[in-house]
């Protein structure tokens, strides 16, 4: 299966234009944002877990990168709240849950190999640090030579140039903003490709953003199951 698979082009997508698409679990539904692969994939994906839903034990062999967006997320090691960020690094282990529902943003596959951080942040407990940007505060989340994540915060009608990257993907997590005439909203997502140069417009309340910078330098391949 290829989803929004090719890398060199400017991709959006708007939660109110994408289904949810049942996942092998009852009671886990799936929107997805792009994807290589069938259920062994390497993907972008926003997961909605009704409450007592579950996944089966399961390794992820290519690593799991995810923020909870909406209640608490759950496993074997642990409740994870709203606002949580975490990294899975390939080899782990855990059996996913939601007692009382979940919805989170998770990424497979798109780890480097070798890579065996284990990561759990509190992004809605960490106070924001100023940028370069006026208007412009951001949350770091994770950063390594190939690609840095963080939470970016934008003042009402600041004005961001989105350039000098390796491809970056934006989510809107609250608020909005406006990019090349499209207008994002919350559970909204944006990937600019590698070179791309834009300019973004804050909405006039301003906006939330989970940003990914630096990993799209390279065309992603799907992995092997």
């Amino acid at each position: 299966m290829n989803v929004n698979a090719d890398f060199f082009l400017r991709v959006a997508v708007h939660a109110a234009d994408a289904p949810w698409v049942p996942s092998p679990m009852p009671g886990v539904d799936r929107r997805m944002l792009d994807r290589i692969g069938g259920e062994v994939a390497r993907a972008t994906t926003v997961v909605r877990y009704a409450p007592h839903s579950r996944f089966s034990a399961h390794v992820h062999t290519g690593g799991e990168e995810y923020l909870v967006l909406d209640g608490v997320f759950q496993d074997e090691h642990g409740d994870f709240p709203i606002g949580t960020y975490v990294r899975n690094p390939p080899g782990s282990r855990h059996t996913p849950r939601a007692d009382n529902g979940a919805t989170i943003l998770v990424k497979l596959w798109q780890f480097d190999p070798s890579d065996r951080t284990q990561v759990v942040i509190p992004s809605t407990d960490r106070q924001p640090t100023a940028t370069d940007c006026d208007g412009v505060e951001q949350i770091a989340l994770y950063e390594d030579s190939h690609e840095r994540v963080r939470i970016e915060l934008w003042q009402p009608d600041t004005k961001v140039q989105l350039a000098g990257h390796q491809g970056m993907e934006v989510f809107v997590v609250a608020g909005g903003f406006t990019e090349a005439g499209e207008e994002f909203g919350p559970n909204d997502w944006l990937r600019l490709p590698a070179g791309h140069v834009s300019n973004a417009l804050a909405g006039k309340d301003g906006a939330r953003l989970w940003i990914k910078s630096g990993h799209l330098a390279q065309t992603p391949k799907a992995p092997r199951p």
